[in-house]
């Protein structure tokens, strides 16, 4: 399929890319993701309104505390490919406090932008957050407890480069099939004029 195109169409549904995307295979899905732009994205962000809302199983599957999962990221920002791919790599934390999730951004820039950790977190009871997406990645908040083996150092996004990037915003989170989401960041002065896809990798 020619996803960005099909996206293009005024016709065009979720229905019909879920259709798509959940019988390619993983390599497919990805690359097929990787043509659209910042419309294409646009789009997508807003077919994935009509979707049932993500949960947490759609990031960790099922797995225990401290396994990850990583998911491979396009963003829709008119730049050079190496700064548009990334993963959001995906742990739960151990047992206890309240439902979250743990996360940092894994990327070629990691070393000149920081790893950007966060948490990921129900957007509910958050009425006006809830129409974004019913999980937000806040980068406000960064894991409060241990984290998967072999993942870089926690940082609060206030430190160093990665204020540029990651600071002051969260990445509200819409389903689009079962293993493809796409996001939507917001500063504190609002929605931010681009947006992303997830890919989660196949186990």
């Amino acid at each position: 399929m020619d996803l960005a195109a099909r996206l293009r169409d005024p016709a065009c549904t979720l229905d019909e890319l879920r259709t798509w995307l959940d019988s390619a295979d993983h390599a497919a899905r990805v690359a097929a993701l990787q043509t659209c732009g910042a419309t294409e994205m646009g789009r997508l962000y807003e077919l994935a309104a009509t979707a049932p809302p993500i949960d947490e199983a759609h990031f960790v599957l099922d797995r225990g505390p401290r396994v990850p999962v990583a998911h491979e990221g396009w963003n829709s920002l008119p730049l050079p490919s190496i700064a548009r791919r990334f993963q959001k790599v995906f742990c739960r934390p151990d047992a206890g406090g309240p439902p979250r999730v743990f996360g940092y951004n894994h990327s070629p820039l990691r070393p000149l932008i920081g790893p950007g950790y966060f948490q990921l977190v129900p957007t509910a009871p958050n009425a006006e957050w809830e129409g974004r997406g019913a999980w937000v990645v806040d980068y406000f908040k960064v894991p409060d407890g241990p984290v998967a083996e072999g993942w870089p150092w926690v940082v609060p996004n206030w430190v160093g480069p990665q204020i540029l990037v990651y600071n002051g915003t969260r990445d509200f989170m819409r389903k689009v099939s079962e293993h493809v989401s796409v996001g939507k960041p917001w500063a504190r002065t609002g929605a931010l004029p681009f947006c992303f896809s997830l890919t989660r990798v196949p186990e």
